[in-house]
């Protein structure tokens, strides 16, 4: 179980009834306590399953639920029919249930006895029967749910399981999420606003504006003996040319850009943020009260130990990045925040290289990364700017983002494929080069198509099975594109989206 969730559990209810006698409930609580040690000690779930009983009567379900609601440490539901469990039962349960919802539909033993089979085992054993009729009062009530089919032991089943446990855990992460914004939005930029009052509504997060002269503040207030320690830091930890020597202009610039993270790292702090914004046309003032550069390498190093990071006061990618984050704790492959800048048509192996002025995330390169000294000629201060500079993994991968649409959020999610970029002697930055899937002109034609930003987060760990599952707990529109996306069929399910938001907007 990794450590990054250690503190939370997903809680395991068994459906019964007392029909069959007291005997029989005996047995389902055996046969549940069996499973859930099957299921933490297969090693992997990443969260551990507590079970919480079986649930025979209306009370006992509402119990339990309310129970789930006001645990912290809960941070989903499982639920398993033993036996027959009328459904009737489970409404107002389920009316109350505020954290997110796994159905099961397994069996405690694998294959049927035929030589042995009696009628007191087909009425103990009765998952086929007793999960259909709890599946059809879950989809009356329109209740959100993930629906996980296959046998217990199977590995298959397991994972799928695990995939929306990591989910659930950036769900309740999200509910207490704080993100700032240093400086406004970038002026005229539709795609990065959005409705933060829905956002919070629907989302969970909290976004708040400080004012850049709030973060000078903090950074008078940093000492020279903790800048001289992240700058000795730097060097321990990246390859570069820089002279750790203090007499440089380029050692002045990253003595600058350590105070700047110490700065934004003391501020979030203190603040309980888990993500902020920047803006390169907002830096502080002129007399003397600013940073002297574009903080991208400390927006690099914090995205690295989790912070949401959303640039030009992009604040849904921020929030989308820490949820991204949370969910990829443990498994190793890396994650970003990354900007569609510029592309590479080469037939077939058509490309969008990836990049930002500055911020990409160390977790994502193929190599060590090499901490470099430039001339940044963007932005209200034009300077030389410390920043990572590396290429990315080759591998296959999945990048995301979220648009306010209006009247809902759309999340949109797309495979694609890092390949191995050429060398860019004269732009000494992070980038990543990918084939958005099934092809550039799909791939991305569709994600144009469906509006999205030319922010996105990325990870090689995750699949769309984590977004899917993310967007059915909080309700919003979810597009994939991948292998088997057509342009037709793609604009189709637009149109068909259209209409089902419309009606039931109309219909509420």
């Amino acid at each position: 179980m990794e450590k990054a969730f250690e503190n939370l559990e997903v809680w395991f209810v068994t459906g019964a009834q007392l029909l069959y006698g007291g005997d029989a409930v005996v047995q389902v609580d055996g046969h549940s306590k069996k499973m859930v040690d099957g299921l933490n000690e297969s090693g992997r779930l990443p969260i551990k399953v507590v079970y919480k009983g079986t649930a025979n009567s209306s009370k006992e379900v509402a119990d339990v639920f309310a129970r789930a609601n006001n645990d912290d440490k809960c941070v989903g539901v499982i639920t398993w029919m033993h036996t027959f469990s009328p459904a009737k039962m489970w409404i107002h349960g389920l009316q109350i249930l505020h954290k997110p919802l796994l159905h099961l539909h397994t069996q405690f033993n694998e294959e049927i006895p035929w030589d042995t089979m009696d009628m007191d085992f087909m009425n103990l054993n009765q998952s086929a029967h007793g999960d259909r009729e709890f599946g059809h009062i879950i989809s009356r009530m329109r209740i959100r749910r993930k629906l996980v089919v296959g046998y217990w032991k199977d590995a298959k089943t397991q994972d799928h399981i695990a995939v929306w446990e990591r989910v659930c855990a950036a769900w309740a992460d999200a509910q207490d999420m704080l993100i700032i914004r240093f400086g406004d939005q970038m002026n005229n930029v539709a795609v990065t606003d959005g409705d933060k009052v829905a956002a919070e509504q629907v989302l969970g997060y909290h976004v708040d504006y400080c004012p850049v002269s709030e973060l000078m503040e903090v950074q008078s207030q940093i000492k020279d003996e903790d800048v001289k320690a992240l700058v000795d830091e730097y060097f321990r930890l990246y390859d570069t040319d820089i002279k750790n020597d203090g007499r440089t202009a380029e050692y002045t610039v990253l003595w600058n850009a350590a105070k700047a993270e110490l700065a934004l790292r003391a501020i979030l702090k203190a603040k309980g943020a888990k993500g902020f914004t920047t803006n390169f046309d907002d830096l502080g003032q002129t007399d003397g009260s600013h940073f002297d550069q574009i903080p991208g390498l400390a927006s690099q190093r914090l995205m690295a130990e989790g912070y949401g990071f959303g640039a030009e006061g992009d604040w849904k990618s921020a929030a989308l990045y820490r949820t991204l984050w949370v969910m990829n704790q443990g498994l190793g492959g890396g994650c970003s925040f990354l900007e569609d800048y510029t592309l590479n048509f080469n037939g077939e192996q058509s490309a969008i290289l990836q990049a930002h002025m500055l911020e990409v995330c160390p977790l994502i390169a193929a190599n060590k990364p090499r901490l470099e000294v430039h001339f940044l000629g963007i932005g209200i201060r034009k300077a030389q700017t410390a920043r990572l500079v590396f290429t990315s993994k080759v591998g296959k991968g999945v990048t995301a983002t979220i648009v306010d649409m209006g009247n809902r959020f759309r999340m949109i999610v797309n495979d694609v494929n890092c390949i191995e970029p050429k060398p860019l002697p004269k732009l000494p930055v992070a980038s990543a080069l990918w084939i958005p899937q099934p092809n550039f002109e799909v791939g991305a034609g569709c994600w144009i198509y469906g509006g999205g930003t030319h922010h996105s987060c990325f990870s090689y760990d995750l699949t769309d099975e984590y977004w899917h599952d993310y967007a059915e707990i909080a309700g919003i529109e979810c597009l994939t594109i991948n292998e088997n996306t057509t342009v037709e069929e793609f604009r189709k399910e637009l149109r068909f989206n259209e209409v089902y938001y419309m009606l039931n907007k109309a219909l509420c």
